[in-house]
């Protein structure tokens, strides 16, 4: 199978094979931008930023253009790869769970993946096979065709998530699921400028003291930590995908006393800037 790619109006969505003969260009720069979906057979070893994950089981993986995807090692059988922007893809109307930012994407385990179950594997397979076909017909249908599996994909995957990573207890308490995910998106928009909960608080129009409570009721880390957190992985982001020096990773996430932020970074990771750059290149190589 050779790339299918639907380009029309800004809205794009493609399919690649995965084999060992393809993952260069898999982790190459040409799909950075997109948001990534990978169905991977037993045997496949991958990185999402700073987690490693070998598949067991056949299981797909949820990336957003910020992460880091690397495919460290192919299995036997090829995988499928889906990459698409959100033009083509994005319900943000009504906050949904399958939205390009919905809870496989950004979720409370920060946890990228689903194992696919027996049935999810004779679906997905179905699924491509029927993809593939679409575009090879290529007619005036092709879009709204697409998008359809793409959304089949997004809602079985989401249940499956949520029955995988999630206990009854949390499921049960689904608005303040919906508000976690709300506060993680608005740190993920603002976490270069805000980096108190105050400052978030305002966003919400809320007590500091309420949004920690919500997220003790979840069992969450606090929500300080989170913010702390966010920053923290794009000080590891730049370290390793960039050449700025530590003072200047510290300028763009918005601290103008460099110091203090490496003291934040030493506290968070045990580890200074420039030790963390160090040991990371070092283990890459």
């Amino acid at each position: 199978m050779s790339t299918n790619v639907f380009n029309n109006n800004l809205k794009t969505l493609g399919l690649l094979p995965v084999t060992r003969d393809q993952t260069d260009t898999i982790n190459g720069p040409d799909y950075k931008q997109y948001i990534k979906i990978l169905y991977l057979p037993v045997g496949y070893k991958l990185r999402v930023d700073f987690s490693r994950f070998e598949t067991q089981q056949p299981t797909l993986f949820f990336i957003s253009p910020n992460q880091y995807l690397e495919l460290e090692e192919a299995g036997q059988e090829s995988g499928y790869f889906i990459f698409y922007n959100r033009d083509f893809y994005c319900i943000q109307i009504h906050d949904q769970e399958v939205a390009c930012d919905g809870l496989l994407f950004n979720n409370i385990r920060n946890m990228p993946k689903v194992e696919a179950s027996e049935a999810d594997i004779a679906f997905l397979g179905s699924m491509f096979r029927e993809l593939i076909q679409e575009f090879q017909l290529n007619d005036g249908s092709l879009e709204e065709m697409v998008r359809t599996y793409l959304k089949q994909l997004l809602i079985r995957a989401t249940r499956s998530w949520k029955r995988q990573h999630l206990d009854n207890a949390v499921s049960e308490q689904q608005s303040d699921l919906e508000f976690f995910r709300k506060f993680t998106r608005l740190v993920e928009e603002h976490y270069k400028t805000k980096h108190t909960v105050a400052d978030y608080a305002d966003f919400l129009s809320m007590a500091p003291k309420t949004i920690t409570h919500k997220f003790n009721r979840l069992r969450l880390p606090q929500p300080n930590e989170v913010i702390k957190n966010r920053i923290i992985l794009e000080a590891k982001r730049l370290l390793v995908h960039t050449p700025l020096t530590a003072k200047e990773i510290a300028y763009d996430l918005g601290y103008n006393d460099p110091a203090y932020f490496s003291r934040l970074f030493m506290t968070k990771t045990g580890e200074s800037p420039s030790s963390f750059r160090a040991n990371f290149l070092a283990a890459a190589h």
